[in-house]
């Protein structure tokens, strides 16, 4: 039997999936398990999002779409950037995807070439660098201050020869935090100066505390220059739909599709008229979620607090990310096997030493998970 791919070989698995996997399976085995490992809100998808797709369906809206996906949505989204996002995007400038994460890969794929290389700042999500990997190019990490999870001008020394792209997270998976106005434009100050292009991950920019949210692309000169990324899982509680979308200059869409025509043609047709309803509908029913994230959140972080743990400052999304001593891989295990709450290490996400545990579940889920972690 001939040999496998060795550039997939040498990617390890997602380590959020495979733990929620490890904590299934026990739960199937009949455990107890409380599973504050991924980034799923435990919210259904609002109605009138479900009752639109419905109706697309009952109008036989089954068929194929443009690889860009439908022109509703592409234009609601266009308008919706330029309404909240502070920069201008026209519609032939945002493409439609099988989710953000599939929007990054084609992002990647698009823009790299072979020995570029790629900033990711750490902590970080868990894909990035096998997406940058899989484009064939090379991740440099860079690590942000643990105090304060901003960027200083450290960032500048990591800037490199073949340095191609910077991937910038706000508000960040796995430690909560929002990057504030002077590290965004230290980065923005960055790209323009080293003739970079950035890659802006704002999935979770409706669920801020406290803060405000910054677009990279509202910035002068960083429109032409940044690949902005979103979707509908969290803020509106369809993580299933496996819908995204990415705005970037017209020359980087052009090849985003390209990749999209030769892999998933487009996303799901009927799922998309969902997602124009959930930009153009009523949208209490995601400030009530991200209320209902935030009055979690003011439990969590002050309960481990109390146990000793010190935490990441939690501005955004729906993580606390919590420093342990020791090998936070084990401690995870530990607390898997013997507290039956699964929570993710810091390890994938490129700081050993933390544990990223999600208030995306019930407050009777989080209360019960602090008590048996306060046991272990």
């Amino acid at each position: 039997m001939r040999s496998l791919s060795e550039k997939i070989a040498a990617i390890a698995p997602s380590a959020t999936i495979e733990i929620s996997n490890a904590a299934k399976k026990m739960a199937q085995e009949g455990v107890d398990v409380i599973s504050l490992s991924i980034g799923e809100p435990d919210f259904d998808t609002p109605v009138h999002i479900k009752e639109a797709c419905i109706e697309a369906l009952r109008r036989g809206e089954t068929h194929y779409a443009p690889s860009t996906g439908i022109p509703a949505l592409t234009k609601a989204i266009a308008e919706k950037l330029t309404r909240e996002n502070g920069f201008s995007a026209q519609q032939d400038e945002v493409i439609v995807t099988c989710g953000a994460k599939d929007a990054i890969y084609e992002a990647m794929e698009a823009v790299l070439d072979p020995g570029d290389e790629v900033l990711i700042l750490d902590p970080s999500w868990v894909s990035y660098e096998p997406c940058v990997r899989l484009a064939g190019a090379v991740a440099r990490h860079h690590a942000l201050s643990t105090g304060t999870f901003q960027v200083d001008d450290t960032l500048l020394e990591a800037v490199g020869p073949r340095t191609k792209m910077i991937v910038v997270n706000s508000p960040s998976n796995p430690s909560g935090a929002v990057l504030d106005e002077a590290s965004i434009r230290l980065i923005a100050d960055i790209c323009r100066d080293h003739d970079l292009y950035a890659l802006s991950d704002e999935i979770y920019e409706k669920l801020v505390y406290g803060k405000e949210h910054i677009s990279l692309a509202s910035l002068p000169g960083m429109a032409e220059r940044t690949i902005t990324v979103n979707g509908f899982s969290k803020a509106y509680a369809m993580t299933g739909w496996r819908i995204g979308y990415a705005a970037a200059p017209r020359p980087i869409v052009r090849q985003m599709e390209k990749v999209q025509q030769h892999t998933i043609s487009h996303p799901t047709t009927f799922a998309m008229f969902g997602a124009v309803a959930a930009i153009e509908g009523p949208q209490d029913c995601v400030e009530a979620m991200r209320r209902e994230f935030e009055r979690r959140r003011g439990y969590l972080v002050p309960a481990l607090r109390d146990l000793g743990y010190a935490t990441a400052p939690a501005e955004g999304a729906f993580y606390a990310y919590v420093k342990v001593e020791g090998d936070d891989m084990a401690i995870a295990r530990s607390w898997l096997q013997d507290a039956h709450v699964a929570v993710t290490p810091g390890a994938a996400f490129g700081t050993p030493g933390w544990l990223r545990l999600s208030y995306a579940t019930s407050m009777e889920n989080l209360k019960e998970a602090v008590g048996r972690i306060a046991r272990v």
